[in-house]
């Protein structure tokens, strides 16, 4: 690695692997029970013969908010609570993110301050204000303009900043995704996980490297928002997109990986898989059909990634595990999808 990577636990202590070690893992899955799902794991023969392999889907779409993202905020307030009192947590998000503090916040009893951009889906923004209670105050929508107002909201609340993914708490209760997962299905031949920021890779190859070393581990990224695909072969962090990008309908990968979670990806991943618009379409309606599973673009990445001609051709791997990171599907988009899933389908014929 090129630099060593100091976290909060240990600060005197240099960290020179990314992985988060089990323990804190273990801890967080400790600190999440009550609070989140144990999510199933579900199977579907139709897909098995399609992918020509024994497919395991891990349903985090079925987790509360609908995504996999509560479980780094609960862990990440959690592990607050544990230090101190504290006044209120803040954040900038548009996603996932934004509802899963926000309802960490009010489980915990904890005021939530969100930063959204004003082009946030109106969905999204209600169930972060009026679903789960939490304060929202809009900005432009540039990362300078979020970054900027979440600085004032700090010093004006005293609160404290929890980052989406490059926060390590937040990295380990992702984790336990992973450790749920390894431990319902042990004898798993490789796990696909969609990379977005980094945090969940990161955190859940963790968790299965450290109970099943002999797993492979695959991320698996839109082609229109591929910098963990291109940082992954050129091992150097890609710090911007490429012109034209991100324009993916999975709106939940647009986010460029950051520095730690740069370093987990490099150590893990055995290979990070990029794939096309229509196969991701393609593979969220397979999913949606066969499985009547309701599932967002971004939780197709890993089945897309699957079927793509870049998996592996390796007969040892049998036993595939998929994450189905959220199903906060905007249902708007869905004949744009379905087009899409069209142009997928007479490509894989």
């Amino acid at each position: 690695l090129q630099f060593l990577y100091f976290i909060g636990l240990l600060q005197d202590t240099v960290i020179t692997s990314m992985a988060i070690p089990l323990k804190e893992i273990e801890e967080a899955n400790r600190r999440i029970q009550g609070f989140a799902h144990k999510t199933p794991v579900m199977t579907c023969s139709a897909l098995d013969k399609i992918a020509g392999k024994k497919v395991y889907f891990k349903c985090e779409h079925l987790q509360k908010i609908g995504a996999f993202k509560i479980r780094g905020a609960l862990n990440a307030v959690g592990q607050l609570q544990e230090q101190g009192p504290v006044k209120a947590v803040v954040t900038h998000s548009s996603g996932n993110h934004a509802q899963a503090l926000a309802l960490a916040g009010k489980l915990k009893g904890i005021a939530a301050h969100i930063i959204m951009p004003r082009t946030a889906p109106s969905v999204k923004l209600q169930a972060v204000r009026d679903t789960y209670k939490a304060k929202v105050y809009l900005s432009e929508p540039t990362q300078a303009a979020r970054e900027a107002l979440a600085d004032e909201v700090i010093k004006k609340t005293n609160g404290s900043f929890i980052h989406p993914y490059n926060n390590r708490f937040v990295q380990a209760g992702q984790g336990t995704c992973g450790y749920e997962f390894i431990n319902q299905v042990p004898d798993l031949d490789a796990v696909i996980i969609a990379i977005g920021g980094g945090g969940m890779f990161t955190g859940m190859a963790s968790a299965v490297k450290a109970i099943n070393p002999k797993c492979k581990i695959f991320g698996a990224e839109p082609l229109m928002a591929d910098d963990a695909f291109r940082s992954f072969r050129s091992k150097k962090r890609v710090t911007e997109q490429s012109p034209g990008k991100p324009n993916t309908i999975a709106d939940g990968l647009r986010t460029l990986i950051a520095e730690s979670t740069f370093a987990g990806i490099s150590e893990l991943a055995d290979d990070v898989i990029p794939v096309t618009e229509p196969e991701i379409a393609f593979a969220m309606k397979l999913i949606m059909e066969r499985m009547k599973q309701v599932i967002e673009p971004s939780a197709a990445v890993p089945f897309a990634a699957l079927l793509s001609p870049s998996f592996p051709k390796d007969a040892s791997l049998q036993k595939v595990g998929c994450i189905l990171s959220g199903g906060n599907v905007d249902l708007t988009m869905m004949t744009q999808i379905m087009n899409l899933a069209k142009a997928g389908q007479q490509a894989k014929m």
